[in-house]
């Protein structure tokens, strides 16, 4: 089930370096969510701290509160295990496990859960490369090395293994970004299909993507190099490139800077 998503008042450390300033939003379950700004403004650091996986850098830290259906996720009694099981996460370039085949790759995090009966592995292998539009190109060959495919294969075999454990939330870090237009128009028309089924997060440079996939969109920037990021609007994309509220905004979306 689609999980709404609360942040209040975040600020995210790398040590004694404020990475993002005092981010507040609400996503709510079943929608798509883009986040847009410059180089450098926190955007990817927002997303990885919405299930804990900036925790892996030495020294990372947040201030504030981040609920997930009311949820503290950074509560100390919360198993980080079981928040990264629910908030999946898709990454810029396509990392299949090199060393897996196709099916390995998808049902990894079942096995990794001790899923091991075999007729529930091949149900959510299947299932999930459907899910992913994928399973009409590879069905015959689940058994090739994952590595084998495709830039936009290997990133729709990415979000098959992604959502093969049934998260509520898919956090995708500029998905589309090393893929060529055919493939990433594939990626967005899957995203259509999975918010149905998942709240998803988008960190994206493309301008025209974020407008096409997303129901709402953040914009974050910066004063200048070393400061904070900061969240300087959130709204409906449609009146972020229409009738944005901040002139930063109206700045960035019209190639006035960034």
């Amino acid at each position: 089930m689609a999980k709404r998503i609360e942040a209040s008042n975040v600020s995210s450390y790398y040590g004694s370096f404020k990475a993002i300033d005092s981010v507040s939003m609400t996503v709510e379950p079943k929608t798509i969510t883009a986040l847009i700004g410059p180089s450098g403004c926190g955007k990817s650091t927002f997303l990885r701290s919405v299930n804990r996986m900036h925790e892996v850098l030495p020294g990372a830290r947040i201030e504030g509160s981040l609920t997930i259906d009311d949820q503290n996720i950074y509560d100390p009694d919360v198993d980080v295990t079981a928040v990264r099981r629910m908030i999946g996460m898709v990454f810029q370039r396509p990392n299949p496990f090199p060393t897996m085949s196709i099916y390995e790759n998808v049902v990894a995090g079942l096995k990794l859960n001790g899923v091991k009966k075999k007729s529930v592995l091949d149900d959510a292998a299947e299932q999930s490369l459907k899910s992913a539009n994928l399973w009409n190109e590879v069905k015959d060959r689940l058994n090739r090395p994952g590595a084998g495919l495709s830039g936009g294969q290997q990133q729709r075999l990415c979000i098959a293994r992604t959502i093969a454990v049934e998260p509520q939330v898919v956090l995708m870090d500029e998905p589309c970004s090393a893929l060529d237009p055919i493939s990433t128009l594939a990626i967005e028309d899957l995203m259509f299909k999975l918010k149905d089924r998942f709240t998803i997060i988008i960190v994206t440079h493309n301008m025209q993507q974020a407008a096409r996939v997303s129901d709402k969109t953040g914009f974050f920037s910066i004063d200048k190099t070393g400061d904070p990021g900061r969240l300087i609007e959130y709204d409906d994309t449609q009146k972020i490139f229409s009738n944005p509220t901040e002139k930063k905004t109206e700045d960035y979306i019209t190639g006035r800077f960034g």
